[in-house]
């Protein structure tokens, strides 16, 4: 095996589980690498008896931590920061080999966690910041203090394994929260490597704590009464059984950031060589994995012939690798296993019953290593149809759908059928017709000649319908990590005299 995995970490150890009675049985997670299916990554053992024991360790660290000053938890963080500095490289690697995608784009996300806690700090904390008023009423000052929810929960993905979850980790904790991450269990050696850095960083036990594992040991931690915090990044269907689980539950915030359709517009005065360049990133980085990827291109009728054919043309010249053992950099890695696999060619079957034009089939590929390679895909639709599962559904893999349209009034009709919300773009020369897109189409994200991958830490990244519940993430996700408490205090109290009171009775 290339990579150890150390267990769960919590009272500031990682504890290795054991199986000690017959009644602790554990269970195991193999991870091979999706870009050489012969490589066995590492094998993680899985305790459902350490639930208890994280939560008790969470709710310790929580009471300690929420009492120790601002610049004090600043520090610690800048500290983590160190930390991952010197072992970045090692992080891309893990995310490269775990998940699949090229060591080029696993160094951006291995970079971005360095940049994220001066993001933290600097442009997420203003916004929680206490605020006071003088002579709110007579003789009395306001406050607004923002306190921290306790206990938090993050769930983390695969796509994204370490950013994502050091955005709500580092939001979590610089306002006082504890955090238990439970990541992916596809990647739980990069999750590890993060956590390393907190244990260097010397947080105080009980602070930051991880647990290994898959639905059971989240459905687990979801339903206990001492979380206070849920923030889960993942798919729709999940989004909904945390809800389920937790609605009855109003001491718990749940923040999800959830699924995408993603709608591009390419106008009939949009320059097509910047529309191509960006369409080919949006539509296949990270292997088509993201929840911004774009997935349906709704493109004027007068540049649709045009529009095709060059963007098969560069689709065809896409290179597609093992994400570090290549000779030329690739574009694509694999996808992250054979689900993943056999669900993008269950949709590819999909698209040619529901009679959809094939421009480019996607198709498993064979190469050096044996692994879940796939080309991307091209389709052309006529018009849109909701009747279409293939078109209404979220396909998670390197496809894209072209639409032609008239009006754009006829693109928005089609955009606002689609269940989910979360990024759409549109190529166009026009602020009029920006305004238009903005004003027309439900979306957390509306990129203006951008494709809709394009987002920024120091914005707020979030979706509406089925792609979230309105808890956006990056610069947005401390909100989520704190309510609001309001206090009045008197001024100039004296000492009280009941004579001062309507309606009692003087002696």
């Amino acid at each position: 095996m290339r990579f150890k995995i150390k267990g769960n970490y919590f009272n500031g150890n990682y504890q290795a589980p054991r199986e000690n009675n017959k009644d602790n049985k554990l269970s195991y997670i193999d991870r091979h690498c999706p870009a050489n299916t012969d490589e066995l990554l590492w094998t993680c053992p899985v305790d459902l008896e350490a639930v208890d024991k994280v939560l008790e360790s969470a709710q310790s660290g929580y009471d300690f931590w929420k009492r120790v000053p601002l610049t004090e938890k600043i520090n610690y963080l800048k500290k983590y920061q160190e930390n991952l500095i010197k072992i970045k490289d090692q992080i891309a690697e893990a995310i490269s080999l775990e998940m699949g995608k090229p060591l080029w784009e696993a160094m951006t996300e291995a970079n971005s966690l360095i940049s994220k806690v001066d993001v933290t700090i600097n442009d997420s904390l203003p916004r929680v910041k206490d605020q006071h008023y003088e002579e709110i009423m007579p003789q009395t000052m306001g406050h607004v203090f923002f306190k921290p929810l306790g206990p938090c929960l993050v769930i983390g993905p695969f796509n994204f394994p370490c950013h994502l979850a050091n955005t709500q980790i580092l939001s979590a904790l610089i306002t006082g929260n504890s955090v238990i991450f439970k990541p992916s269990e596809r990647t739980c050696y990069s999750a590890q490597l993060m956590m390393d850095c907190f244990h260097q960083a010397s947080f105080p036990k009980g602070v930051i704590n991880l647990i290994n594992g898959a639905g059971e040991i989240a459905s687990r931690l979801t339903r206990s009464k001492s979380i206070k915090g849920v923030f889960f990044t993942g798919s729709k269907e999940v989004g909904l059984r945390i809800l389920e689980t937790t609605h009855q539950d109003l001491s718990k915030l749940v923040a999800l950031e959830l699924g995408g359709k993603n709608p591009a517009i390419v106008h009939k005065d949009a320059d097509i060589n910047l529309a191509l360049e960006e369409l080919i990133r949006g539509c296949y980085l990270t292997t088509g994995q993201r929840c911004t990827s774009t997935a349906v291109i709704f493109v004027h009728k007068s540049l649709v012939d045009q529009f095709v054919m060059k963007f098969h043309e560069i689709s065809k010249r896409v290179i597609i690798d093992h994400p570090i053992e290549h000779e030329v950099t690739p574009l694509m890695g694999p996808l992250v296993d054979q689900r993943a696999l056999d669900t993008y060619l269950l949709f590819m079957g999909m698209a040619k019953r529901e009679g959809i034009e094939e421009i480019m089939r996607g198709k498993q590929l064979e190469k050096k290593y044996k692994g879940h390679y796939v080309s991307p895909s091209i389709h052309l639709a006529s018009k849109w149809d909701t009747k279409s599962l293939f078109l209404m559904s979220e396909i998670f893999g390197p496809n894209c759908t072209i639409v032609p349209y008239e009006e754009i009034e006829e693109a928005f009709a089609a955009i606002s059928t689609i269940e989910y919300g979360l990024a759409a773009c549109v190529f166009t020369k026009s602020d009029a017709i920006f305004k238009e897109c903005i004003l027309n189409i439900d979306s957390g994200l509306i990129n203006l000649n951008r494709s809709t991958c394009g987002a920024s830490a120091k914005l707020p990244f979030g979706g509406v319908k089925n792609s979230g519940n309105y808890r956006p993430a990056a610069v947005a996700t401390i909100d989520s990590c704190v309510y609001q408490m309001s206090s009045l205090e008197a001024l100039n109290a004296q000492a009280g005299n009941s004579a001062n009171l309507v309606g009692i009775k003087q002696d």
